[in-house]
């Protein structure tokens, strides 16, 4: 197997990509899968705008017809050529696994196959042909630490000519995060806003992704964990009327459910209570929170936290595709992860 790790992906994309024809690109962060994907494409050679080489495939498209990616991958182009195919929203589906076996078992000619998935644990069966085989890239996509936040800002505001403070970049870090393709499109919202400042500072941060109106969005948040449908609406209301992006509490939900991840993985593996857990690992939290995170902890499990950050990686990516409905999206899924916490409580 060939697996790329995060810091050698940009050294892959240049130096290496194009000896290969088949990837499996797969993660939590699908913002990140999204854009690697589309990265690997634009080395494949291929026209992307060429119907003719390119097909685009959804896994449903798969499961009534188990052996259609296999004749994809061996069809001759129309008019010749090589051609991609490019599977999305896989999570593992038998067809696929079985598929992806074939396929990886000899080099492809004329063709390239990029398989995009969600967070695949290890074992799981795309990851273990992955494992296997010499003929397939596996690339990891997790969500974006410091180290990889900062050289995203430093990217994007370079290429403007811009500057940004200390303080500046402390309060852009503390907004940014989970999925890529959202934070890359709120650093260039705010290099569009500064494009002729300079230097970016604090305020500027502050006027244009805002404050994320702290007191609010954990008052959302806190909601939402609880199950306290009522509640969520009544912040939610603030957070309108503060004219703080809705967008932010959806990113800081996921935030929190990411530490709550952390958390329970700590409790399944150490046997240790989950007030003991907060303690730990949670000490950063106001102490009025604390109760609440201990509640949530007790009510969900690993593999149903694991599935509720799967569901609003996805609703921060529909949020990024299709803007003019931002709202409407990110709404729609905080309250349905509030009702997801009721039924547990």
């Amino acid at each position: 197997m060939t697996e790329v790790k995060s810091h050698e992906f940009d050294g892959f994309l240049q130096r290496s990509a194009a000896q290969y024809r088949l990837f499996l690109i797969y993660g939590p962060d699908r913002g990140l899968v999204s854009e690697r994907a589309g990265l690997v494409a634009g080395k494949s050679g291929v026209a992307l705008d060429d119907p003719f080489s390119v097909t685009r495939l959804d896994v449903a498209d798969l499961q009534g017809d188990p052996g259609r990616l296999i004749d994809e991958a061996n069809a001759i182009g129309l008019f010749g050529g090589e051609k991609l195919i490019w599977v999305r929203g896989a999570a593992n589906e038998k067809v696929l696994v079985d598929s992806l076996q074939l396929l990886s078992q000899n080099p492809l000619v004329g063709s390239t196959v990029i398989i995009e998935a969600g967070d695949l644990k290890k074992g799981s069966g795309l990851r273990r042909i992955a494992e296997s085989s010499k003929n397939l890239v596996a690339i990891p996509c997790y969500a974006d630490d410091a180290r990889a936040l900062n050289a995203l800002i430093d990217n994007e505001l370079a290429a403007e000519g811009l500057r940004i403070s200390a303080d500046a970049r402390q309060q852009l870090l503390e907004f940014l995060g989970g999925d890529r393709i959202a934070s890359r499109n709120e650093v260039r919202k705010l290099a569009l806003y500064c494009r002729d400042a300079g230097t970016i500072e604090v305020r500027h941060v502050l006027e244009i992704i805002g404050d994320a109106s702290a007191i609010s969005t954990d008052d959302a948040i806190d909601a939402i964990l609880s199950g306290d449908t009522e509640g969520f609406l009544a912040a939610m209301h603030k957070v309108s009327s503060s004219k703080t992006p809705i967008f932010l509490v959806l990113q800081g939900c996921l935030k929190q459910l990411q530490l709550l991840d952390v958390m329970r993985a700590e409790m399944d593996e150490r046997r240790v209570p989950a007030a003991q857990v907060v303690q730990t690992l949670g000490r950063h939290l106001h102490f009025k929170r604390k109760p609440v995170i201990e509640k949530a902890l007790r009510a969900w499990s690993g593999p149903a936290i694991a599935r509720e950050m799967n569901r609003i990686q996805s609703a921060i990516l529909q949020t990024r595709q299709r803007q003019a409905l931002e709202d409407s999206i990110a709404i729609h899924m905080l309250l349905s992860t509030t009702l997801q916490s009721a039924r547990r409580n």
